[in-house]
């Protein structure tokens, strides 16, 4: 089974009462659920601009929705320039 720190286990068998998962599922779910939301917003803006260029928008449109996908994230970051996304894209 997967390591968790014993602060989820509550966390675990709620998901084991209240869905079909099995522990050892609950317990992934919760680790990926966790490993999502430790994601820095450097690596967020690079995923997002990497799914959305690959879905074949273009740069403007990607850094209009990242702008618009960043405040609603979990903690939100402050708000970011246009310029300072493509610097986190580009260097």
């Amino acid at each position: 089974m997967l390591d968790r720190p014993a602060s989820h286990d509550d966390l675990v068998d709620h998901l084991v009462r209240s869905t079909p998962l099995q522990r050892g599922e609950a317990a992934r779910v919760v680790l990926d659920v966790l490993a999502y939301f430790d994601e820095t917003t450097e690596e967020f803006v690079r995923r997002r601009h990497r799914e959305l260029q690959s879905g074949g928008l273009s740069n403007p449109d990607i850094f209009l929705r990242i702008t618009h996908e960043l405040p609603r994230r979990a903690v939100a970051p402050p708000e970011l320039s246009l310029r300072q996304l493509r610097r986190i894209v580009y260097g």
